[in-house]
């Protein structure tokens, strides 16, 4: 969780010194994709899942994503766009019921209410909202709707099946945005930025990948929560900002809810 809080952090660094949303997003599939190749195992029994709609659109989802947060934190502080960004549970969870028709208890509904009202805090909509922060918004409605088709995937192919071809549809959707933004020149320290920016984050999706094959995903669920931690002592110790006292209100309110709502799912499986 750490180091995709870091590669986004890169990323922010990157679009602050001009460099497109659009470019930094799609080198970040790119090298990704170039760089976990020979750990994915691929073999041709997986061509298949390229011609899977839903494969495609889990991909569209995630891409767009990725291109929404790394606007958002062109102008936003990292807390505060993670902070908006952290209305995915609530998308998950509505889709999840009208969709996949997944059981609505009212404890999970409450406590998702509070998150809500935590990203309410963060985003303060009419007062002093910037569009960065619904940039934000956009990342979290999109990645509510990748966890759902996430959910129906998974069931189908293995998951480093699945996070190669996230990377590479991924890739190929954005390539023309991003090779249009190439920047005319990229100095030695910046070029470094763009694949920390891909390789931080290709860690971390990685090693949630190894993780899954050992450990409960109960266990691996709540250290998304982390990302409000780490993003805010990163956003500190890189760029000074602090959270204005709302917004840490809400941050807090946002991670009650999400460790109080895995403690519930915990609780119903013993």
């Amino acid at each position: 969780m750490t180091c995709i809080v870091i590669g986004d952090t890169a990323g922010k660094m990157l679009t602050q010194d001009g460099f497109n949303p659009l470019f930094v997003a799609w080198t970040r599939f790119a090298l990704a994709a170039v760089v976990l190749a020979p750990f994915m195992g691929l073999t041709q029994a997986d061509m298949p899942a390229l011609k899977d709609p839903l494969v495609w659109l889990r991909a569209v989802l995630i891409a767009g994503g990725i291109a929404c947060i790394l606007t958002a934190l062109r102008t936003e502080p990292i807390a505060n766009a993670f902070g908006a960004m952290f209305i995915n549970p609530v998308v998950a969870y509505v889709l999840s019921a009208l969709v996949l028709k997944e059981q609505i208890t009212p404890a999970r509904s409450a406590l998702l209410v509070l998150g809500f009202a935590g990203v309410m805090l963060v985003v303060k909509p009419g007062f002093g909202a910037t569009p960065g922060l619904f940039f934000a918004l956009a990342a979290g409605l999109l990645y509510g709707g990748f966890l759902t088709t996430t959910r129906v995937v998974a069931q189908r192919y293995r998951p480093r099946l699945l996070l190669m071809t996230q990377l590479v549809i991924g890739a190929v959707i954005l390539a023309p945005f991003g090779l249009s933004a190439w920047p005319d020149t990229i100095s030695a320290p910046l070029f470094s930025l763009v694949v920390l920016s891909a390789l931080a984050s290709a860690a971390g999706n990685l090693l949630v990948v190894l993780a899954s094959k050992t450990t409960d995903s109960s266990v691996i669920a709540p250290l998304i929560y982390l990302q409000l931690i780490s993003a805010t002592a990163i956003g500190y110790l890189v760029f000074n900002d602090v959270p204005d006292p709302v917004s840490i209100l809400g941050l807090a309110l946002i991670l009650t809810s999400g460790l109080a709502g895995l403690a519930l799912v915990q609780k119903g499986r013993r």
